[in-house]
């Protein structure tokens, strides 16, 4: 997507351990039209396929997810990343690493809300090691749910998590993929 690359060089600021600022646009202060648009993208991405359900997780999952939703008329489930006191009942668990954060969390999901009855796309902001899609696709797993393809905004290439991930048979469509970044540059994967 080229607007999402221009927007990367334009907007983006690379910091200290492979770290890309987009705040600006993407993850702190959301460009709701920009947002619409990549929902449209990745909903032409998997227009083909009978997807029920669009997965992602808190917090800043949830505008890509809100963009796909729309762009799709379909729901969007988010997994929360502590149990909350609103949710009871049963509920789907793993263990998710952020690079960001450099932190382990433990995120959950109502079984109220994903089955296997449902079709899955998996959409995040980032992919970088692959910890929190796989944290995501084992709670489709545990749902019993067919899981269709995972979609990012931006795969930075260079750390390896999409490349494992399609080696696995997973079918993973990301927007914008950074082969390379440094202060003064960022080079995409054509």
């Amino acid at each position: 997507m080229r607007a999402l690359e221009q927007k990367i060089l334009q907007e983006g600021k690379v910091l200290p351990g492979n770290i890309l600022k987009v705040g600006s646009f993407l993850n702190h202060q959301i460009d709701t039209g920009f947002i619409l648009e990549i929902g449209q993208e990745i909903a032409k991405i998997y227009s083909d396929r009978e997807v029920t359900k669009i997965l992602t997780i808190e917090a800043s999952g949830i505008a890509i997810g809100m963009g796909v939703g729309v762009a799709m008329q379909l729901p969007i489930v988010f997994a929360k990343k502590n149990k909350h006191a609103n949710i009871s009942g049963d509920v789907y668990k793993t263990c998710v690493h952020s690079y960001t954060h450099n932190t382990e969390y433990t995120v959950i999901l109502s079984k109220d809300f994903l089955g296997p009855e449902d079709k899955v796309v998996i959409v995040d902001d980032f992919l970088a090691n692959g910890k929190a899609l796989m944290g995501l696709i084992d709670i489709v797993k545990q749902s019993g749910a067919t899981l269709v393809g995972c979609s990012c905004v931006i795969e930075k290439g260079f750390q390896g998590g999409g490349d494992a991930l399609r080696k696995m048979g997973v079918r993973v469509e990301s927007l914008a993929i950074i082969e390379s970044m440094d202060n003064d540059s960022v080079t995409f994967r054509r």
